[in-house]
């Protein structure tokens, strides 16, 4: 590790973003929370740190620092190294198709493709605007929340198991001024939900088999483990998902899921299920849409 004192030389945001790079990749840090290198890393912490655009004209990049500056930039480069945290949770925000939104360890740091999806307006998957969303296993509720922002006339759910990820939920409601359209539900899946029906439920749900989450770096294991561990194949809650879609989505409802890395499993078990799996222009995949019918049909 750097000594100390190597700081003492940094004058310029271009100085530190460099140094903050050069110590994440000395330390063996793992990237996988918004950005997936140590210079992208740096960026974004420096540019935060300094209440600063990410589209900051480069000219900017040879401003020298306050002494005040300094000490905050470093705090956060340091802490990124000694605890191990994902950017966001040392931030406490980060950005999700377009919009910010409190993040901390009671939540899975947002990093969906559906992200994409939401700032298209779901286009061209949906046959018009949806009237009722749910957003399941919501998490921070940005899935929901930022579909509220895009379909206006959307009244939205939220539903999640976890008391903290509610607690959660219910800031960023207030943060986004949603709350006559979008509600924090606590629900086991579809328990706790009732008869309620819905035109779209979209889902970013645990899909992590437990071996794979024992052998996650030690970023993940800041996130928790009920966002990210389903069992044996990753698909035990993914499976009570598809088994009650369509008893809670209106005629030609849609459900769209994500899986991530865990296509193989997922066509495991359900090898004749009618899925389209969902491309996307700036990467990720693992997602798929299969409407109320097909449901019906298959299941």
């Amino acid at each position: 590790m750097s000594p100390p004192n190597d700081t003492q030389t940094l004058t310029t945001v271009r100085d530190f973003v460099r140094w903050g790079a050069s110590r994440f990749r000395e330390a063996g840090l793992h990237f996988g929370h918004g950005t997936d290198n140590a210079l992208d890393e740096a960026y974004f912490l420096v540019l935060q740190g300094l209440h600063l655009p990410f589209d900051l004209p480069a000219t900017y990049l040879e401003a020298a620092l306050t002494v005040a500056e300094r000490d905050a930039v470093l705090k956060l480069l340091r802490a990124r190294i000694v605890t191990r945290k994902p950017a966001a949770y040392l931030l406490g925000e980060i950005q999700f198709a377009g919009f910010d939104f409190h993040v901390d360890e009671r939540v899975l740091i947002p990093r969906s493709p559906i992200g994409e999806l939401i700032e298209r307006g779901y286009a061209p998957w949906l046959g018009g605007d949806p009237a009722r969303i749910l957003d399941l296993c919501a998490g921070s509720g940005c899935i929901g929340i930022a579909s509220a922002l895009v379909f206006p006339e959307a009244q939205v759910d939220l539903a999640d198991l976890s008391a903290g990820a509610l607690a959660v939920c219910r800031k960023n409601i207030r943060r986004h001024h949603v709350e006559r359209r979008v509600r924090a539900l606590k629900s086991d899946v579809y328990d706790g939900l009732g008869d309620a029906r819905y035109d779209l439920i979209v889902t970013n749900p645990p899909y992590v088999s437990t071996a794979e989450w024992k052998a996650l770096h030690p970023e993940y294991r800041h996130e928790p483990r009920m966002a990210l561990d389903a069992g044996t194949d990753g698909m035990d809650v993914v499976a009570r998902i598809l088994e009650g879609a369509a008893a809670h989505l209106n005629p030609g409802g849609t459900l769209i899921c994500e899986v991530g890395g865990s296509v193989e499993a997922f066509e495991a078990r359900w090898p004749r299920l009618p899925v389209t799996w969902i491309e996307f222009e700036r990467g990720g995949d693992g997602v798929f849409l299969i409407g109320r019918e097909a449901l019906l049909e298959h299941l």
